[in-house]
């Protein structure tokens, strides 16, 4: 993790408040799988509600194996055994306070940083792109396909001080989406791959589709984008200016 954190500067930023036991350990490791815990002094868990689980559930058995710091929804039941042994930080929504502090993650990465979204292909043009890039520089990258409002978060966690450029991908499926991505993403460098049918259903119409998308690359220095593809490239030409963008295609 790129920034060591103290349960202090955990409560500010997300605007939680605490109880139970501080150990009075930094936190080097944030994570949401119980399965993925390296430094369980050093772990704060994030108990994330999802369709299949509850990460509440999990907590008996990380207490067991020494996690230090849990990250818990403000009305969760915390028994007053769990508090012997954690310190348990409760707040309005777990999802969103990740999100606070991959947000905070990533204002301390002062290198470059390329996002990339569009319809298809994101993920296999990071990895190109990591390849490429990887011959010169050290470079952090989204695994798999972690471009969701949780896989964003979790990809930000990976960059480490010593990385010199990080790539990252951002996949929404209705409008909104992208308001929190690219909040916490805030690329230098953008990628547009394409537009297409994929989320269709969350969108009013394709060209609500690509002003989504399009909401990640507000700040961006440059944006390559596919010229081939005529509602995508006219959109893009109307609200980047000129010196900031750079097309490609097929066609001479």
């Amino acid at each position: 993790m790129l920034a060591i954190l103290t349960r202090t500067l955990v409560e500010q930023i997300t605007g939680g408040t605490g109880l139970g036991k501080d150990p009075g350990q930094a936190i080097a490791q944030i994570s949401i799988d119980s399965r993925q815990v390296l430094h369980p002094e050093q772990t704060l868990f994030v108990a994330l509600k999802g369709a299949k689980a509850d990460g509440i559930s999990f907590i008996p058995e990380l207490l067991e194996v020494g996690v230090a710091y849990f990250l818990v929804d403000v009305q969760a039941s915390i028994p007053s055994s769990w508090l012997e042994k954690g310190y348990f930080i409760q707040v309005k929504d777990t999802r969103v306070a990740l999100q606070s502090l991959a947000s905070y993650q990533r204002a301390q990465f002062a290198k470059p940083v390329v996002g990339i979204t569009g319809s298809n292909g994101k993920t296999i043009v990071k990895e190109w792109l990591g390849q490429v890039l990887s011959q010169q520089f050290a470079v952090a990258k989204s695994p798999k396909s972690y471009n969701s409002q949780v896989g964003v978060p979790l990809s930000i966690f990976g960059i480490q001080p010593y990385h010199q450029v990080a790539i990252l991908e951002a996949g929404v499926s209705k409008k909104g989406d992208m308001d929190t991505l690219a909040e916490m993403i805030r690329p230098d460098l953008g990628i547009f791959t394409n537009i297409g049918s994929a989320h269709e259903e969350g969108f009013a119409g394709i060209a609500a589709k690509i002003a989504e998308k399009l909401k990640l690359f507000a700040g961006t220095k440059l944006l390559l984008y596919c010229k081939d593809q005529d509602l995508l490239a006219q959109e893009i030409e109307q609200q980047v200016p000129e010196e900031n963008r750079i097309s490609w295609s097929k066609n001479p």
